[in-house]
């Protein structure tokens, strides 16, 4: 049996990324873009994270910038919203949104025969607020956001995209990367709701404890 290493309670997060460092190498990454490559990992133990996490240029800083000035966040699942740090970013005047529970938008999605996805990014895009967009399981909120943004009734502070899965999740990644908007985009098949809340966190104690692991 291997032996365990006693870690105080409160000493658990910062062990994990020193661990997440010694195990990335030489591996090193710009001091903006680190720490969020490193929260995911820290989320996901999946050190595939640091090749295939793509940011476009000075999305980080951007997002930052956005989020002091009060941006909002939209997700796609409830299970996002929950894990992203609501209290940080009350502090700055944004609030996290969901739409894809709502009974109005289930039931305009079944009539017109889209995805719940899909009609809540209709709505988020009506929010007089900069919005940074957090997906983690739908390709259809990609798409649907890619074609708001192509007609001009939306233009995005961030587009994190990072849904999980098989059927048009690579494809749906790579319109938002080909976009020109700014991006975090999980290219390949994987990524989840605690991946897209985990990119979120990292640029909120970004602004709050200056992180720079």
């Amino acid at each position: 049996m291997s032996k365990m290493e006693y870690v105080k309670p409160a000493d658990i997060e910062k062990r994990s990324f020193e661990i997440i460092t010694e195990e990335l190498g030489d591996r090193t990454f710009p001091p903006d873009i680190a720490p969020v490559v490193k929260r995911v990992i820290h989320t996901s133990a999946d050190f595939d994270y640091a090749d295939n996490l793509v940011f476009s240029e000075g999305a980080v800083a951007r997002a930052r910038k956005a989020i002091e000035a009060g941006a909002h966040i939209v997700t796609d699942t409830n299970m996002a919203k929950a894990g992203i740090n609501k209290k940080i970013l009350a502090q700055f005047g944004g609030e996290v949104h969901c739409f894809v529970a709502d009974e109005d938008v289930a039931a305009e999605a079944k009539a017109r025969g889209v995805t719940r996805s899909t009609v809540s990014m209709e709505r988020a895009a009506r929010l007089d607020v900069p919005l940074i967009f957090a997906i983690g399981n739908a390709p259809t909120a990609l798409v649907e956001i890619r074609r708001l943004v192509d007609e001009g009734t939306l233009s995005p502070e961030l587009v994190i995209g990072v849904p999980v899965g098989f059927v048009n999740v690579v494809e749906s990644k790579e319109l938002i990367v080909e976009s020109g908007v700014p991006h975090i985009v999980a290219r390949g098949r994987k990524g989840g709701s605690n991946v897209a809340a985990a990119i979120v966190n990292a640029l909120l104690y970004q602004l709050v404890r200056r992180e720079g692991f």
